[in-house]
């Protein structure tokens, strides 16, 4: 059985002093590529998640909605995220 898996994380540091997001893609429980807003682009650690990475980089509207992600799907759903 193969299995993809994507995720999205917020990392909130000191209350909302800091803020990190990351977006990682999974395949077979095996981290392929990964996107952490305090980089600002997408990181491949396969061969086929390297790939990836250098094509989802290379488009300049893509980046610029995706280190968007950090206003608007951390902040607007801090309240959510924190106890």
């Amino acid at each position: 059985v193969f299995q993809h898996m994507f995720k999205s994380e917020c990392h909130f540091i000191n209350g909302t002093e800091k803020v990190r997001y990351m977006q990682r893609y999974f395949y077979n429980r095996l981290q392929d590529a990964m996107f952490d807003s305090d980089v600002g682009h997408y990181v491949g650690f396969t061969p086929y998640g390297e790939k990836v990475a250098r094509y989802w980089n290379s488009d300049p509207e893509g980046m610029e909605y995706t280190r968007g992600q950090v206003d608007r799907y951390c902040w607007n759903n801090y309240e959510v995220f924190t106890p």
